[in-house]
């Protein structure tokens, strides 16, 4: 099969064991975000969307605070591929006002 990684440049280590796993496995692995050399933003977005549309299966590490992975994960929406998130950082912004909220009996309130 042949897989395409998407993620946060902060995981590459994970992403980088993923890699291997899935190749020793005897996938077909391509990880844009550290595979191209390309020379301007716009490059590097035209790769990673050659990437995801090579691919049949795209798998993506997120820190939540890649906006560039947002924008892939926007590619892979947009062609139709199966996704699977291997990892997700739960240290957010959002997750910490939602914790806060239950916190201060603030919760949350639909009526706004």
């Amino acid at each position: 099969m042949k897989l395409t990684i998407i993620g946060s440049t902060g995981l590459q280590g994970m992403m980088l064991e993923f890699k291997e796993r899935m190749e020793a496995e005897g996938h077909e692995v391509m990880m844009p975000c550290f595979d191209a050399d390309a020379p301007d933003s716009i490059s590097v977005i035209i790769n990673n969307a050659d990437n995801i549309d090579w691919s049949d299966r795209v798998h993506g590490f997120w820190d939540q605070r890649s906006i560039g992975t947002v924008l892939d994960f926007g590619i892979v929406i947009a062609l139709g591929k199966p996704y699977v998130v291997e990892y997700m950082e739960d240290k957010t912004i959002g997750k910490a006002m939602a914790e806060y909220a239950a916190l201060t009996k603030g919760g949350t309130d639909d009526t706004l």
